[in-house]
């Protein structure tokens, strides 16, 4: 990525402290970062390999409070970043030093549950896994499960358009979202959808959850919450290679077969994922699947058996199921730890690219092709059942050549997805990550109409701006 960022603005940067006296007159001063010791906390998200300090952070309580901060830096023409958890992997929530960061995380209250029409209203600070934990005793669950759920929120959630690994199942956040409130750049307050099913008119909702923060900042969501299934079981596949893996997961959508979660791990990943969580997955096979299929006991019987059948055609070496909940707990846990068990023996680029199920064994194997061709270690860990890959490429940050070759091996990762008929992102979003990727996905006419919908929302492109399109695809537009 030869250029992050375009210069800041002069301007901007001579009148900070106008700038900041303007948010203090808006917001109390535990509601204000302007130290730089303090606003060095927002420098960075989940892409650590970038950091830039921001003009100031933001972190009002409402959406009034948001409604006053982005009117005034509309007028005083300041550029703003939209933050949750920070969670994101792909740089969405990196500042620039010309903007601020308006954090949501004191947005953090569940505003009401209706268990009769099955929604729960949020404020965007509220972290996914948290709605879930309001809803249980009553036997719901809200959907979505990305495996940073215990601190990423749904304001972010909605930004990516967030999966997880029942998305095989149960969708990702735009299927399971109903309505939001959003701020425009102007301060202008406005709903998109409601508690309904569906609402007349044109879907701007469907616009807004992916748009990474670029059409309006989301303060509130009412999302769907489901009940929960009667039992499930995940059962651990152990396969000899990495493609007799992918060519099973292939087979079983090809049969008709929708379990509730079907994740790929390669025997990198195994290892590390094993030595973190103890969570007893084979150590001897070269490729695993956690596939988990929910119901009564009759039916999620009668589905693995479907299943196992399949898995046999592909010389499967290990089917073993989980026979307690906490073993059920261990399996999962290894999974969700996936990311953080990497980062304990290596640094690493997690990247994000989908492909048909038909091309995973394809494209495992040139993954390990085109890592080796650089010298560079793969784990791979994804979600197999809708092609959202993860490789994470192992480097040492240290090392500045070491740098670049992982981040070049990722773009090609990332463009051997789309040669194959997929897609450049499954759920991290584009961000600063894959934005100059996209002209491989999209005809220059593709993206000049994107950035044309874009502009309507936010016209000086002040949002989250840098992001997601090409720097010089602005003046097309």
């Amino acid at each position: 990525m030869s250029i992050l960022f375009p210069l800041p603005d002069q301007d901007i940067l001579d009148r900070r402290d106008d700038i900041i006296a303007g948010l203090g007159a808006l917001l109390p001063p535990d509601c204000l970062v302007t130290s730089e010791d303090e606003r060095r906390a927002f420098e960075t998200d989940a892409l650590t390999a970038y950091r830039y300090i921001p003009l100031a952070v933001a972190l009002p309580r409402t959406t009034e409070e948001v409604a006053a901060v982005l009117a005034f830096c509309h007028e005083a023409g300041v550029k703003v970043v939209a933050r949750g958890a920070g969670t994101s992997l792909s740089g969405g929530a990196i500042p620039q030093p010309d903007a601020i960061v308006l954090g949501l995380s004191k947005l953090n209250a569940i505003l009401d549950i209706n268990f009769p029409g099955r929604t729960v209203r949020v404020q965007a600070g509220v972290t996914n896994l948290s709605i879930t934990e309001a809803v249980s005793a009553e036997g719901f669950f809200y959907a979505p499960d990305p495996s940073s759920q215990l601190a990423c929120t749904i304001g972010g959630n909605i930004g990516m358009n967030s999966g997880g690994a029942h998305c095989l199942k149960y969708g990702v956040t735009t299927n399971n979202v109903l309505g939001v409130r959003v701020v425009q750049m102007d301060g202008t307050i406005i709903d998109m959808g409601g508690e309904a099913l569906d609402s007349p008119g044109l879907d701007l909702l469907g616009l807004m959850v992916g748009s990474e923060g670029q059409l309006g900042i989301v303060t509130e969501a009412v999302v769907r919450i489901l009940p929960m299934a009667e039992d499930a079981r995940p059962v651990l596949f152990g396969f000899e290679t990495s493609e007799d893996a992918g060519a099973c997961v292939a087979a079983i959508i090809g049969a008709g077969i929708i379990p509730v979660a079907m994740e790929f791990m390669d025997k990198a990943a195994i290892e590390i994922c094993e030595a973190f969580a103890k969570a007893g997955y084979p150590l001897d096979v070269g490729a695993m699947l956690i596939i988990e299929v929910e119901g009564s006991a009759a039916e999620m019987d009668a589905q693995l058996k479907r299943i196992v059948e399949i898995a046999h055609r592909h010389n499967v070496q290990v089917v073993r199921e989980s026979k307690s909940a906490m073993e059920t707990a261990l399996i999962w846990k290894g999974r969700k730890s996936a990311f953080g068990a990497t980062g304990r023996v290596a640094d690493y680029i997690c990247m994000d690219g989908t492909v048909p199920t038909g091309q995973l064994s394809y494209v495992l194997k040139r993954t390990a092709e085109i890592c080796a061709d650089y010298g560079l270690r793969v784990a791979n860990v994804f979600h197999a059942g809708d092609g959202n890959m993860h490789p994470l490429i192992m480097y040492n940050v240290n090392d500045p050549a070491d740098c670049r070759k992982a981040e070049q091996a990722g773009l090609d990762l990332l463009k051997l997805c789309v040669d194959v008929g997929g897609c450049l992102t499954g759920e991290h979003g584009v961000g600063i990550e894959k934005r100059d990727l996209m002209p491989h996905q999209f005809t220059p006419q593709d993206l000049n109409q994107q950035m044309r919908v874009r502009a309507v929302f936010d016209p000086e492109w002040l949002l989250n701006p840098a992001k997601v399109f090409p720097l010089e695809g602005r003046d097309a537009a």
